[in-house]
């Protein structure tokens, strides 16, 4: 792969979405937390990586990872993959750019990105960009313990449960919205039952059915990784990045240094 340094390291922003352990017995990499603003270009010049996994990032204590960092990225020769969680939500926004979106929650947000508008009163489409993928979580220290279901792995669980009909498609229906009717930082399996008036005795059979489908993306993100990587690395880099005055404004703000931008060296 032109520019980026072959010996470098497959670097993971991973959080809430993957046990530590579980992603470490499936690909071998140096695993950062969340991604947020600057995250990208810092690592970059930490580690000069070859590749980046784009799993889990940080939108509320700070600022979410920057769209044109990781076109920075990727005009450096560094391959940015994305999948599961903020990192499905960048690569459905840049994969035209050339980042790289793995697994069913990307393809949703693909999909959802190009999808019509909906008229006014409509249903609400099946996927809100942001807050779909979005769980609450514990601090670094408990290795970001999930506190909260995120709603694609409550969607994905309806409908599961619908298809071995332990539910009905009216409740599968009324689940749903009541789930979508919800913030992140409340929204758990439990809390969705208790709000659409079931008994909690019904909560142990609907958690034996729970999809993870952000685990599973994430999963299939670290196992494809290697192939990724070799297929990156056929079709050489396409991405053209200028960096705006805009963008070195907002990374001064948020205590970044620019002086990064222009200063990487592709093979220290």
């Amino acid at each position: 792969m032109e520019g980026a340094s072959g010996a470098g390291p497959i670097l993971v922003f991973l959080g809430p979405t993957l046990r530590l352990a579980e992603a470490e017995a499936v690909l071998d990499a140096t695993y950062l937390q969340p991604a947020a603003q600057g995250d990208i270009l810092l690592a970059a010049h930490a580690f000069h990586p070859r590749a980046m996994v784009l799993i889990d990032g940080q939108f509320e204590d700070r600022p979410a990872v920057r769209h044109k960092e990781i076109l920075w990225a990727m005009a450096q020769g560094i391959v940015m993959i994305g999948a599961a969680s903020m990192g499905a939500l960048r690569a459905a926004e840049l994969g035209d750019f050339g980042m790289i979106g793995v697994g069913l929650i990307y393809r949703w947000y693909r999909r959802l990105r190009f999808a019509p508008a909906t008229n006014a009163g409509s249903s609400p489409p099946a996927l809100a960009p942001d807050d779909a993928v979005a769980v609450h979580s514990g601090p670094p220290e408990l290795g970001f313990l999930p506190l909260t279901d995120a709603l694609v792995d409550l969607q994905r669980t309806f409908s599961a449960l619908a298809r071995r009909q332990i539910i009905t498609p009216a409740e599968r229906e009324l689940l749903t919205t009541t789930a979508r009717s919800l913030n992140f930082r409340e929204r758990t399996l439990a809390t969705v039952l208790g709000a659409a008036g079931w008994p909690k005795d019904r909560l142990p059979e609907l958690r034996r059915g729970a999809v993870g489908q952000k685990r599973l993306d994430a999963l299939s993100a670290l196992r494809n990784a290697p192939h990724l990587l070799q297929t990156a690395a056929r079709g050489g880099n396409h991405s053209h990045w200028v960096a705006t005055n805009t963008f070195i404004r907002d990374l001064e703000a948020g205590g970044v240094d620019s002086k990064l931008v222009n200063t990487y060296k592709l093979n220290p």
